[in-house]
């Protein structure tokens, strides 16, 4: 019978953690706001960008299964 070794744990995926921690402050900004949605500027106060120069659409991706739809 073969028995797999024991792997470390220590292994972090440091991207990931940095994307974990990014969510968190957007959730975190989300929840403060007393508006329903935040807007693209207060995103990229909130992760700490330079949102200048780039439309919209550069800074928001669009989200699933709303292609060809309008906005509203």
């Amino acid at each position: 019978m073969y028995v797999a070794g024991h792997r470390p744990t220590t292994v972090q995926d440091h991207v990931a953690l940095v994307e974990i921690d990014l969510t968190g402050e957007l959730m975190i900004a989300a929840a403060a706001a007393s508006e329903d949605r935040l807007s693209p500027d207060r995103i990229d106060e909130v992760l700490e960008v330079d949102g200048e120069g780039r439309d919209r659409a550069d800074r928001v991706p669009p989200r699933r299964g709303t292609a060809g739809r309008c906005p509203g």
